[in-house]
């Protein structure tokens, strides 16, 4: 079993996708079900409607999966086995005040040492275990010995006690925390690979101390993926625009582009544009770079106007609003200069709206519109141009500019023969 567990606390990121898609593709290569988990335990962050938000986009980008689940259902066994390491002594009831650790986090910092919990309470009196009069937390005791996570990516790292620290497993509200909620989830699941983030490496000894003390044996994979940098290098934030999926989205990026680069992303490929079935084929996590990688969206649009290019024009033309072949090779007459559906739409949508004309132009454009819509119908452009140069007395930038404008609604653009090829039928209706 494979899985991915996004929170259902705001907008899905690429980083997020990039998961979703590199479990997806293990999960058909290794013939193991993939599971979906919506960790949705930390309930103040929780935002409606985004794990329906979640299930939409993971279907857009292609993203099959066997199981689904959700985190809070499975809250009693997180409690049971919270009881189960308080009664074998491998956890403790901690009654310590948020304030009192405050305090104590503070002093670490002016003293620039890291702050670890102290061991307050972990040497109670026994009837202290289980009170029930007290608000208490429930902590891990620190593991006696380094723990070593061996990742597919990162190669091996290891922790000591004192970096893995007696952390909490259950919050004062009863409610577990993100470690111990997934490493009970994780071995409830039988999970086989955990491909996530570089941003859990230190998580990942936390939960491999839970199993540990639960006496989980099961041997589980890791494979932590380097962060994502912005143009600047800077970690890519929540904050930027281009780090959500849904706004890639409305940009007018294709799934298939946006999953494309995400798995071209300091990766070895063997050729730049692909298909996610065809990346299914190849894929291998040992090939991807330790390193960040930089998320360059002048790279993802060359990569989405390649994906536009190798597109049915009559689907094309439904992206960009009509249903009609012809409009669909009329949109890939403008890939040049537009890569993404938004820019295509305006693009074509300009042609059919009324047209901004300037007064320079304002005479010679009604001049044209007339011909047209008095002419007969030209197949040929160079017959459609002779005609209305002929009738109008116009030349040079006093028609082009002007006719260029009445077809394309712009004073710059491709071959307006080009253009024509694909409008001829609709002429009356473009300079209407």
């Amino acid at each position: 079993m494979l899985r991915f567990a996004p929170s259902p606390t705001g907008d899905m990121h690429i980083g997020n996708l990039r998961v979703a898609l590199f479990n997806y593709i293990l999960s058909v290569q290794r013939e193991e079900p993939l599971l979906i988990r919506i960790e949705d335990t930390d309930q103040e962050r929780n935002i409606p409607g985004k794990e329906k938000e979640i299930f939409e986009i993971l279907a857009l980008f292609g993203i099959e999966y066997q199981e689904q689940q959700f985190q809070s259902n499975n809250v009693r066994f997180h409690r049971a086995m919270a009881l189960q390491l308080l009664q074998d002594k491998k956890a403790f009831n901690c009654f310590c005040a948020p304030e009192t650790l405050e305090q104590k986090r503070e002093a670490a910092k002016e003293s620039k040492t890291a702050y670890r919990y102290d061991g307050a309470c972990e040497n109670l009196p026994a009837e202290a275990v289980i009170d029930n009069e007290n608000p208490f937390t429930i902590r891990l005791k620190k593991p006696e010995h380094p723990i070593t996570v061996i990742d597919i990516i990162k190669g091996e790292s290891t922790f000591a006690p004192d970096d893995i620290d007696s952390f909490i497993l259950m919050r004062a509200d009863k409610f577990p925390t993100y470690n111990f909620a997934c490493a009970v989830d994780d071995m409830l699941a039988d999970v086989s690979l955990i491909i996530r983030g570089e941003d859990h490496l230190s998580n990942t000894p936390k939960q491999m101390a839970i199993h540990q003390a639960l006496g989980y044996t099961k041997k589980i994979e890791y494979a932590h993926l380097p962060i994502i940098l912005d143009n600047e290098g800077k970690k890519m934030s929540k904050r930027d625009d281009a780090s959500s999926v849904k706004w890639l989205l409305e940009e007018g990026y294709l799934p298939e582009a946006i999953s494309n680069y995400l798995i071209l992303m300091g990766n070895k490929v063997p050729n730049e544009i692909f298909s996610l079935k065809e990346a299914v084929k190849w894929f291998d996590l040992k090939t991807l770079s330790k390193a960040p990688t930089r998320f360059d969206i002048d790279k993802l649009k060359f990569i989405n106007r390649e994906h536009l290019k190798g597109m049915d024009p009559k689907e094309l033309s439904r992206y960009v609003g009509f249903a009609d072949e012809e409009i669909g090779q009329l949109a890939k007459v403008f890939l040049e200069e537009a890569g993404t559906l938004k820019e295509l739409r305006a693009k074509t949508g300009a042609i059919f709206a009324p047209k901004n004309v300037p007064d320079a132009f304002k005479e010679g454009y009604e001049t044209l519109r007339d011909l047209t819509l008095k002419a007969p119908h030209f197949d040929d452009f160079d017959a459609y141009r002779d005609y209305l140069a002929k009738n109008s007395a116009l030349s040079g930038d006093n028609f082009f500019k002007p006719l260029r404008i009445l077809l394309t609604g712009a004073e710059h653009g491709p071959e307006l023969g080009e253009i024509y090829t694909h409008i001829k039928n609709y002429i009356k209706e473009v300079v209407k």
